[in-house]
């Protein structure tokens, strides 16, 4: 038998790596010269070794993650042949998105449900519906994004009111399976840290579990959205892998499977140079996949201010499917086993976030905090530190507050609007935005270009 191949190298300790370090730094200290601490006081040494890794526990998807096509459901032939077009081309799951009722026998016409996975998110909530449409889909075992507690704190209000959406959700468990979401990925698109979305999710998790009792459990799924710290991205999922089991143990339903849907950030896409959001989105799905993502739907590179269309569908699609089918990252979810770098962040996160998750419940807990307003001020506290940095240039984004090409314009293909909307309604408590970082910025480089082009015509009008 041959030696292992690195046989012939001596070992060093840990101690004896920092003592030749700390040479090289002539007098400087090491603790303040080479440890970097994030905002979230996570501590990132220069070198990490065996001594480092204290790996806990990760159950992790045992097969590979799901290729997922969304498609907004207005007219059902449309939505339809989109998705019959998606699963052609190499999707094997379907996220649907919906705004009122349809009819499932026309949008699901000619679709495997047998192979394939559904996600239905609805943006209201009707029990009867929900009921009906499971039995359509039966035998593909749906998941339901229903996460009215998510409504409440996006919205500001309940679809009817408290008792009644705990009412109709209760219902809708008794006789559909996978019917609760906890949709983690309205705080980060706010501007909520990596700790205080692993916190936040167990508390909205467990708002639900104390609310509907731990039958609810095996109905409880999950959406996260990743942006672009890779590596913190990847210790992100597999720490609330970490945690969520923890909490699951604690109501005595610790073999329960976790599902978790994960989208590319928008906090982090932009409008101007937009081909470099593909490049964003390859990075952030390739952290869904390290993380273990049990699915990934992609967004398209110009899904800010363009309507959905064929070439920006395809091409999400195929950075996923490269990823998986050329790329070798069809068991991705178990290539960081054995970093101790992923695995040194993974457990320094889990440990913040189940301490800020403790301080929440002792503080009454997900829903009080949430009217309290307490949510939404700490995450708007974190979301104006990382715009200070951005106006500032400390953080950049490509294209944006870096490189900006000043030749680019983008007002004629603008289809959507790409700005937080104001919002004139009565709402019971302050909701939490979605909001993108470059936003301003595009603000004012667009009205700019709008000046240039009145002049234009006021120039070309006048001969």
């Amino acid at each position: 038998m041959k030696p292992f191949l690195f046989d012939e190298f001596d070992t060093k300790s840990a101690a004896a790596w920092k003592q030749k370090i700390q040479v090289d730094l002539k007098g400087l200290d090491y603790n303040d010269t080479l440890l970097w601490k994030t905002e979230e006081d996570i501590v990132v040494k220069p070198f990490y070794t065996a001594a480092d890794r204290k790996a806990l526990p990760i159950d992790l998807p045992t097969s590979s993650f799901s290729v997922c096509q969304s498609v907004f459901v207005d007219d059902e032939k449309i939505a339809n042949s989109l998705a019959v077009d998606a699963l052609k081309r190499g999707a094997n799951a379907l996220q649907f998105i919906a705004h009122k009722k349809f009819d499932p026998v026309i949008l699901l016409k000619s679709i495997d449900l047998e192979a394939t996975k559904l996600f239905f998110k609805l943006h209201f909530l009707d029990e009867r519906f929900v009921e009906n449409l499971s039995k359509h889909t039966a035998a593909a075992t749906p998941f339901f994004q229903i996460d009215i507690l998510g409504n409440l704190a996006e919205s500001g209000n309940w679809y009817t009111n408290l008792k009644t959406d705990f009412s109709s959700l209760t219902r809708i468990t008794k006789t559909t399976a996978q019917a609760i979401c906890v949709d983690v990925s309205l705080y980060e698109n706010a501007g909520a840290g990596c700790v205080q979305q692993l916190a936040y999710a167990l508390s909205h998790t467990n708002e639900y579990l104390e609310n509907l009792g731990e039958s609810a459990i095996k109905n409880i799924h999950f959406i996260f959205s990743v942006r672009g710290n890779y590596f913190f991205e990847i210790a992100k999922l597999r720490a609330f892998r970490m945690l969520v089991k923890t909490l699951f143990k604690e109501y005595n339903q610790a073999d329960s499977q976790v599902e978790i849907f994960v989208q590319p950030s928008m906090r982090n896409k932009t409008i101007f140079d937009y081909n470099v959001n593909m490049l964003r989105t390859t990075s952030e799905c390739m952290s869904a996949i390290l993380g273990g993502a049990s699915t990934i739907a992609n967004v398209s590179y110009d899904a800010v201010y363009h309507k959905s269309n064929e070439f920006g569908e395809r091409i999400a699609r195929n950075q996923l499917l490269i990823l998986k089918e050329e790329a070798g990252f069809n068991q991705g979810q178990y290539f960081a086993e054995g970093s101790y770098y992923i695995e040194a962040v993974s457990n320094q996160l889990a440990a913040k976030g189940l301490t800020l998750f403790q301080q929440l419940e002792k503080k009454g807990g997900f829903l009080k905090l949430l009217k309290d307003g307490v949510i939404q001020q700490k995450i708007s506290e974190k979301a104006r530190k990382e715009q200070a940095k951005f106006d500032a240039q400390e953080l950049r984004l490509l294209g944006s507050n870096l490189h900006a090409n000043a030749s680019n314009k983008m007002l004629a293909d603008i289809e959507l609007y790409p700005f937080v909307k104001k919002r004139n309604i009565k709402t019971l408590l302050i909701p939490i935005t979605r909001n993108r970082l470059s936003e301003t910025y595009e603000k004012e480089r667009l009205e700019i270009e709008k000046k240039l082009l009145q002049k234009q015509q006021i120039k070309t009008s006048n001969g």
